[in-house]
């Protein structure tokens, strides 16, 4: 992590600082999260930590416990379940909003992106990929709360995607992989129905498969967020 600002936003640092080592799996889910580790990796003092720990709960990516501590927050098969039910609805919304301000420079990169991950057999640079993937489709929209809603919902449930993204097979993978490109096809059609239609599908596929492995919601081995 890097060094907090001196003066400012000490408490936003700290708190994207945070997400992004929970993003990247650096804490897994039901793990605990230490103010004073925090406070020396970024630099901080405790007050900032404290606030930054606030506004992930806000979030959702963090649950506080009074005078216990802060565990990075877990979901139920039902939760995840839900969260993708969501999903499903507006981000299909959001990449409508989106595609007509989608350039060809934007497509070429993301038809790069479907390449990369097609070729890719690591993981963590499959997940990095996927998520530049999506996130890249829906850049061209200027909204008021659907786009942070949107980076909300993919960071709660990033953690689990990690997992299932081990446990998929070679037919899992390949699916995947032609989705990313269809979709592309699509925005370079100007299809932008058909994009629609594949991103709730292709969100749709990993629910189903995520349900598949209900393991995927054991809880992990360590600290435990205390119910």
């Amino acid at each position: 992590m890097t060094q907090a600002p001196e003066h400012g936003a000490a408490a936003a640092h700290v708190a994207e600082a945070v997400r992004e080592a929970i993003v990247r799996g650096e804490y897994a889910p039901g793990a605990r999260i230490r103010q004073e580790v925090i406070a020396a990796q970024t630099g901080a003092s405790r007050v900032p930590v404290r606030e930054a720990l606030r506004m992930l709960a806000a979030d959702g990516l963090v649950t506080l416990v009074a005078n216990t501590g802060a565990w990075v927050s877990s979901l139920s098969l039902a939760e995840c379940q839900e969260i993708y039910r969501v999903r499903e609805r507006v981000e299909p919304l959001l990449l409508r909003m989106s595609a007509p301000l989608l350039d060809a420079s934007v497509i070429d990169h993301l038809d790069g992106l479907a390449d990369a991950m097609s070729s890719s057999t690591d993981p963590e640079q499959f997940l990095a990929l996927d998520r530049e993937f999506h996130l890249t489709t829906y850049s061209g929209a200027r909204t008021v709360v659907l786009t942070e809603l949107v980076h909300r919902l993919w960071n709660r449930t990033q953690a689990y995607r990690r997992v299932y993204t081990r446990l998929m097979d070679a037919r899992s993978r390949q699916t995947v992989h032609d989705e990313h490109r269809l979709i592309v096809s699509a925005l370079r059609d100007h299809d932008i129905d058909a994009a629609e239609s594949l991103l709730a599908t292709h969100i749709r596929r990993t629910r189903r498969q995520l349900s598949s492995h209900p393991e995927v919601f054991a809880a992990p081995h360590g600290e435990q967020t205390p119910h």
